[in-house]
This record gives structure tokens, sequence and C-alpha cells, in this order.
């Protein structure tokens, strides 16, 4: 299908191209920007007028089970969200190479978004026995992890990153000591314990993290750290990167406009994983995004069922929905940061994608055709009924939130197009 985009801003991080020009899509490709091919006749214009037309985005922190696929593929669509990387965590683990291959055929037959697995570094993610690594690459994983359940034992992760590095294969690890977060549910601090509840130590991430990083500099494997939320982990990550350690790290976006204090009176939407942490550790971790410590901001999409969060705050599922506000987060933050919309975008598109190793995140010609079409100056309420999502817990109800997705293509399918 031949498709026109007229007259959009076009902002492509990876070149730093930023101007108003046309661009043309035909075969999931696209043949030019700014001047039209010889004889082109569109199937299909979208007038991009007052829109700025970025890469689609790339979502390096996406947890779906098997019956949400659906609902969280038709999410992604409309948050301009064209390359997800699907967490292991799924119902089953993905530690068997036909649970891949089924999962990536089904997310397929939907033309609306590559989805990218990661498989199961252990079987089971029981930190105990090495998944088939090899067998599951074949299947199309882009690299291992254990989600958010780590391995305890440091010589099986050793054996593990010693293996994937062999491969080339790259290990993704949230940092986080089990025995020191001891079943918490909120950063240990005087909000958790004014409000009575078991708190999770700073230390908790800060000991994985040196742990993870010291087998990452003797292995030399390429490690993606998830998700890190402190001050002290910020300035370890920024280290290792001085002395050539293989390492990218992601930060979620709730944890750039949240901290613990808004936990409010036991909001279960605000229980998330890692914890909020202070408006100290939110401050270095927005540094650490600008100065390009941390490489991706995410959503850590996590889709729950209402009855899973209409508990007490330490008994509710952690954990929020967030592909449908990825980009309006982002551009929020942008703007309290300063920080040009070009480089924001580049966290969500051509710095994620080049973390992950994924040939995404790109506006080129040759280039698969893969498109956010969005207006930055208007305006969407965040309600539970906007939610394509099968989730509808989000810390964000109730918010006014800028830039809204108009259009999302993908391989130049059009995946979604907001209601005139």
């Amino acid at each position: 299908m031949k498709i026109a985009i007229r007259k959009g801003r076009v902002i492509d991080p990876a070149s730093k191209f930023d101007a108003v020009a046309d661009v043309f899509i035909a075969a999931g490709k696209i043949v030019a920007i700014g001047e039209p091919p010889a004889d082109w006749r569109s199937a299909r214009d979208i007038n991009a007028d007052g829109c700025v037309v970025a890469p689609g985005l790339v979502d390096l922190a996406v947890h779906v089970k098997r019956g949400t696929l659906t609902t969280e593929i038709a999410a992604a669509a409309a948050g301009g969200v064209t390359s997800m990387v699907c967490s292991p965590d799924t119902d089953p683990v993905l530690d068997e190479p036909g649970l891949v291959d089924m999962l990536r055929l089904r997310a397929q037959s939907f033309h609306s978004t590559h989805l990218h697995p990661l498989g199961a570094l252990t079987k089971a993610l029981a930190g105990v026995q090495l998944a088939e690594l090899c067998k599951l690459s074949l299947a199309g994983c882009i690299g291992f992890a254990q989600a958010d359940r780590g391995v305890a034992d440091t010589q099986v992760l050793l054996r593990a990153m010693q293996y994937a590095a062999t491969f080339d294969f790259s290990v993704w690890l949230q940092p986080q000591d089990i025995h020191l977060a001891n079943n918490g549910v909120a950063h240990e601090g005087e909000v958790a314990s004014r409000l009575g509840l078991v708190g999770i130590p700073s230390s908790a991430e800060i000991v994985a993290l040196a742990t993870h990083l010291e087998l990452a500099r003797v292995t030399g494997v390429h490690l993606h750290v998830c998700r890190v939320s402190t001050t002290e982990g910020v300035a370890m990550i920024r280290a290792a990167k001085l002395n050539a350690i293989k390492v990218t790290a992601d930060v979620a976006i709730n944890h750039l406009h949240l901290i613990d204090l808004d936990i409010g009176h036991f909001d279960s939407n605000y229980r998330l994983s890692p914890p909020l942490r202070t408006a100290r550790d939110r401050d270095a971790l927005r540094a650490g995004v600008i100065d390009g410590t941390i490489n991706a901001i995410v959503s850590d999409h996590t889709p729950r069922p209402e009855d899973t969060k209409q508990l007490p705050f330490g008994e509710a599922a952690p954990g929020a929905s967030g592909l449908e506000t990825l980009l309006s987060l982002t551009l929020r933050f942008a703007e309290s940061a300063k920080l040009p919309m070009i480089e924001a975008l580049g966290l969500i598109t051509h710095h994620a994608a080049s973390a992950a190793g994924l040939p995404a995140g790109r506006v080129a010609v040759d280039a698969v055709a893969d498109f956010c079409v969005f207006d930055p100056g208007a305006y969407r309420l965040v309600t539970k009924a906007s939610f394509k999502s099968a989730g509808k817990n989000s810390p964000f109800l109730g918010y006014e939130l800028p830039g809204v997705v108009r259009a999302t293509i993908t391989a130049g399918h059009i995946a979604y197009e907001a209601a005139a």
C-alpha cells in the first residue's frame, strides 16, 4: 500500500533531522522524504499538518499474558508503539522455543506492532538451571532475562553470563536483592514508616547491581540494567560505562515523575516494582537520562486485573499500565526538564532500539516504515475508559497529558488511526 504523510514536522533523533516534510511509503518501507518518487500515486494520504511525524516508539519493558495479547497490542498501537520487547514472565514462562514461536506468530497476525521476546535466563525463571539459550535465540529471543525474580545463586548467574557472552547474547536484569527486599512493598523511609508499610531499602538495588556489574566485567557480557531506581544505581552505571563495562540501562517513566510521597493514602495504583523512591532519587534518574547514563525510557507496562488492585496497598499486585501514556509522559518530562523534543523522542525510539540491538527507531529512506504521528499541542484526559489495555491501573488517572497520537503506522500498515 502506498501511503503519503503530508505536511508533518518530521523528527528523526538518529540523524538529527527536524523539518516539515512529506514522507512516502511503499511496500512497507520509506521510499522518499521530501519530494515524491517519479510517477507517485498514493493509495492513502495522511494529513499531518500541525503534527509531529516521529519514528514508531520502541518500548523495552512490556509484560503480557497469553489471554491479554490482543488488548495489549491494541494498546501499543494506540500509544504509538511499533516495537515492544516482551518480558519472559508470560503464562507460561518463555523458556521453550515452541512457546516463543507461538507468541511471535500470534503477534505477527495483528500487523500492529513488532514484538521482540526476551527468553527466560533460567528454566521457569526459578534461578536454578539455565534455559536453552541457543534454541530460544534461534526462535527469535533478542536477549535473556529473569523479569523481576532475580537469581539468588551468584554461581548460577556467573555461569549464565559466561554462556551468554560466548554467543554474544545480552542479559537483562532488574537489580533487586531478594533477601534485602524481604517482601517489601514501598521504599524504605519516612513514608513507609508513617504508613506502616514494609520497606524495600535502596541497598536492595545497590547490592544486586554491584554483583551484576562485577559479573558483567568478568564475563564481558552485554548487561542491560532494567528499571534503575536509585541515586547510587545511576552513579554505579555511570562509573561502569567509564570503565568500559558493556552495560546499558533503562528507567521506567513513572520514576521520572513520581516519588514515594505520591503514595498518599495507600493508593494501590502507586504500588510499583521497583518502588517509587525519594525526590533525590528521582532527580538523579532525570540527570542520568539527560547525560546519557540511562539509555532508554520505558513504560514498564504491567496491566493488572481490577480485583488485584482493589486491595490494601501491601496486598495489591505491583505494576501499572503504561503503553498508552509513554509518549505523553515523556513529552511532559521533556518540558519540565527543558529537554529538546528531538532528544526526548530519541530515548523512546532510536536510543532504546540501539540498547536492545533492534533495527528500529529511524526515519530514513529504505528503513522500515514505522511511524508515530502525534499532535504535541493536544491534551488527553487519562481515564479508565480511555485505555485499550486490559489493565486500567495507572497512577496518572485523572491527569491531562500532552501529545495525542493521531496515527500509528507499522511496516507500512496503518495500525491505529484516531477518530476524526
